[in-house]
């Protein structure tokens, strides 16, 4: 699935509507290609070498998705500061960023961009648009150009992260973003219930019963909720089935894998949930958003989430930081893991491809600067203190977590739990929207049907995940 939720609906919910610690800011991107594909703008030429430095004197311009719009002050204002600072080391490249009213990465328009071949220079992606990137061939193998010099702190990015954006061993993208799922709390609502709000569950059996107290608070209370429709379903029934050490496609990615005990186990406990204990709520077909609502204005428990969420629902909806927390995915065993990325535009000029790693490397891939200047972020009203996007390791990660810390504009002690009891992440399956559409019937028919047979579910959503996946 993708982060921003509405985020687009080729990947349902988690990096969120608005990731609010992403500066790109998801909510605007560009369309179209300015400049040729040559040094763009003139100047000297540089070495073609992948591994030369880029000389200072080469000008070229870049066209860059993603520039915060307008009705996002704060976000501009750093996206110039972040330019100016950037060409006072390199005078010569131009950043011309590209801003687009409305939803960032809208399904159709992303689409349309690849196969008219109009997306910018150094354009805007998720995780899991790799394969529909490639199949265009859109994007610029930047293996060679991408190294511990041009990328200082490139060990310290956790390999998974980077794997994401690799086929055949080759990179074709870096990272912006990342995030993985947790269970999202309303501290309120657990501490009315007498639950502990500083230890979320950690079981699903936990959840069953913590969903029970929550529920018997009245007034219309959720304990649990969950996504069946807009795709969204499909993918936190993926998450659940992680959690359990299980899958939906089989390692070779051409058989479906969730018709079998463990994904029983998890439809027949949300059944449960559901229709025994009635601790999920009587309003079903939710899709991302309607359980953001439903926990910012104490009317849900707890539901799968990633922290971004957390930002969202503060700026967006009105609530209170204080009044969330999180932990890790129950079970613990997998968590579904995804994120945001940019990748370079196939076909422009060695220089041009130097200059975008460059940029990414100092808007996104500098501890302390661009979007992990967290100083500036709490100077400038942003939330600081969520736990993601956070792909370092060693001593980078170390420095992030000191300069997010002192910078919190949120009690982070809420997140300790997540923090502290990392899972595995794990990426989403293959043909990742049209398998999470085929699993939508399951999670509604769980919970919209008392009646509702279990193994026939699954055997019809087996049979049709086959087909989906034999089309690729």
């Amino acid at each position: 699935m993708r982060s921003a939720r509405l985020r687009r609906t080729r990947r349902p919910v988690a990096v969120a509507l608005v990731s609010a610690l992403t500066l790109t800011a998801l909510a605007a991107c560009g369309t179209s290609s300015s400049g040729d594909n040559g040094n763009g703008g003139g100047g000297a030429s540089g070495s073609s070498d992948p591994s030369a430095p880029l000389d200072p004197k080469t000008k070229v311009t870049l066209t860059i998705d993603c520039m915060p719009p307008a009705a996002k002050a704060a976000e501009l204002k750093e996206w110039k500061e972040d330019v100016a600072e950037f060409n006072k080391t390199y005078p010569n490249i131009t950043i011309e960023g590209r801003s687009t009213p409305g939803q960032c990465l809208e399904p159709p328009r992303f689409t349309a961009m690849l196969k008219a071949k109009s997306q910018p220079d150094v354009f805007y992606t998720y995780f899991t648009d790799l394969p529909q990137v490639l199949s265009e061939d859109g994007a610029a193998d930047i293996s060679a150009y991408v190294t511990d010099k041009s990328v200082p702190l490139l060990k310290d990015i956790d390999p998974n992260v980077l794997g994401s954006l690799k086929q055949d061993g080759k990179l074709y993208g870096l990272p912006t973003s990342n995030y993985t799922m947790g269970l999202l709390i309303n501290r309120k609502l657990f501490k009315d219930a007498g639950l502990d709000a500083d230890n979320p569950p950690r079981t699903w059996e936990e959840v069953r019963a913590a969903a029970k107290k929550i529920a018997a608070l009245g007034n219309g209370v959720a304990g649990f909720g969950e996504y069946s429709a807009g795709n969204t379903g499909g993918w936190h029934f993926t998450a659940q089935m992680y959690s359990l050490g299980g899958d939906v496609v089989d390692p070779s990615g051409t058989k479906a894998a969730f018709n079998n005990e463990l994904g029983k186990q998890v439809a027949r406990n949300l059944h449960a949930m559901r229709w025994e204990d009635d601790s999920m709520g009587k309003t079903q077909l939710l899709k991302w958003g309607d359980l953001q609502k439903q926990i910012a204005t104490d009317k849900l428990g707890m539901f799968l989430a990633a922290p971004d969420d957390i930002a969202y629902m503060v700026q967006q909806l009105g609530a209170k930081y204080e009044n969330f927390g999180m932990g890790p995915i129950p079970g613990g065993r997998n968590t579904l893991a995804g994120g945001n990325n940019y990748m370079i535009k196939k076909g422009i000029s060695p220089d041009k491809i130097k200059a975008a790693v460059a940029w990414l490397n100092f808007k996104n891939l500098t501890v302390g600067k661009g979007q992990f200047d967290w100083a500036r972020s709490k100077a400038d009203g942003l939330p600081v203190g969520v736990p993601q996007p956070n792909f370092w390791l060693n001593a980078s990660k170390s420095t992030d977590d000191a300069n997010r810390v002192r910078n919190a504009t949120m009690p982070v002690a809420n997140f300790k739990s997540f923090m502290d009891n990392p899972v595995p992440g794990k990426a989403e399956p293959p043909k990742a929207q049209e398998v999470y559409k085929v699993l939508d019937n399951v999670m509604s028919g769980l919970l919209t049907n008392k009646d509702a047979d279990v193994d026939k579910l699954l055997a019809t959503a087996e049979t049709q995940v086959n087909q989906v996946l034999a089309n690729q």
